[in-house]
């Protein structure tokens, strides 16, 4: 495929950010690579359908859809992707924006018909002005940012990271949608994995599928002030665990936890490690930050334990759908 057609999908859920969802969409419409189209897809939210309705009326590039399926992240994907045109699909966080070549570098890699994902590097954009001392670049995924332990450069990966991603339409023909049950469903616990559950369920369908990370493709992601404090830190360690549990349910334990057991037993105790060596120079936040990478590991892992439980017991379930929908009209 050359210079293949992208749709790019942003799921929005709230007027509280009104001002990033207008920057998300500004930061597409200014790319070097041009987007088809800009779908907005309003989570169960008519107040904001409407003011996003009234605010793009004149603007045929940038479309806007109310989620057609129950409250969430993943749902609000679907919807996306059954209404998209494109060749290729690019999904955007609301609260991010993209640097003008980001989509130039996702096209680059669909060069080779091998390639059904792409994802790019996501950087904090903190609310304090600076990284909480205290706070390890190994947790970054508690902010839905690129975490240290990802390869730098183009590299084939598991699973992209779905706040900063792409993938070839046919991957979800091969696959379905994204999961619902698994990611954040409008509830006020911090879910995810959702991509992950994806990514794997793709690479069964199609073995021959390659995954890429390419960090030239960047966005910049906002942290409010409210999640750079230790008590959202812990929430959303907790919930990762209970998240992955039912990954791990859907596509086994051997492939829902491939990157984990390497994360954990390199990246973290080097991190670990690094903190104390720096706490014993003197330097600030290094034995904070050791301690905070014990307690997220131990922290997620009770999640995970809780997760499985509930998973056997039937009190957790999720839904791959089929995607359908007019790609022409």
């Amino acid at each position: 495929m050359s210079d293949p057609d992208i749709s790019v999908v942003i799921c929005v859920y709230t007027e509280d950010r009104w001002e990033d969802i207008l920057a998300a969409v500004a930061s597409v419409r200014t790319q070097s690579y041009p987007a088809l189209e800009t779908l907005l897809v309003v989570d169960h939210n008519t107040a904001l359908l409407d003011r996003l309705t009234k605010e793009y009326k004149e603007a045929r590039e940038v479309r806007v859809f109310a989620n057609a399926g129950p409250r969430g992240l993943s749902a609000g994907r679907n919807t996306g992707i059954a209404a998209a045109h494109g060749e290729v699909l690019a999904f955007l966080d609301d609260d991010a924006a993209a640097e003008r070549d980001w989509l130039r570098h996702f096209a680059a890699a669909y060069a080779d018909p091998r390639v059904m994902a792409v994802g790019g590097r996501t950087v904090p954009i903190w609310a304090s002005g600076r990284r909480p001392a205290w706070f390890p670049e190994e947790f970054d995924w508690v902010v839905g940012c690129t975490y240290k332990g990802i390869p730098a450069g183009l590299v084939r990966v598991r699973n992209v990271l779905g706040g900063n991603a792409s993938f070839r339409r046919s991957a979800f023909d091969a696959a379905g949608g994204f999961a619902t049950g698994i990611g954040r469903d409008g509830d006020k616990r911090p879910l995810g994995c959702e991509e992950t559950e994806l990514c794997i369920r793709l690479s069964r369908a199609r073995p021959d599928a390659v995954l890429l990370i390419d960090d030239r493709a960047v966005i910049h992601h906002r942290v409010p002030e409210a999640r750079e404090h230790f008590g959202y830190f812990r929430t959303r360690a907790y919930a990762e665990g209970l998240s992955k549990a039912l990954v791990a349910r859907s596509v086994g334990a051997d492939k829902g936890l491939e990157s984990e057991r390497r994360y954990a037993t390199r990246v973290l105790p080097a991190g670990v490690v690094r903190g104390l060596r720096e706490a014993a120079l003197a330097r600030p936040g290094g034995a904070g930050r050791a301690g905070a990478i014990v307690a997220g590991v131990l922290t997620a892992a009770g999640g995970y334990v809780v997760g499985t439980v509930r998973a056997r017991r039937g009190g957790a379930t999720f839904s791959v759908v089929r995607i359908e929908g007019d790609r022409h009209g």
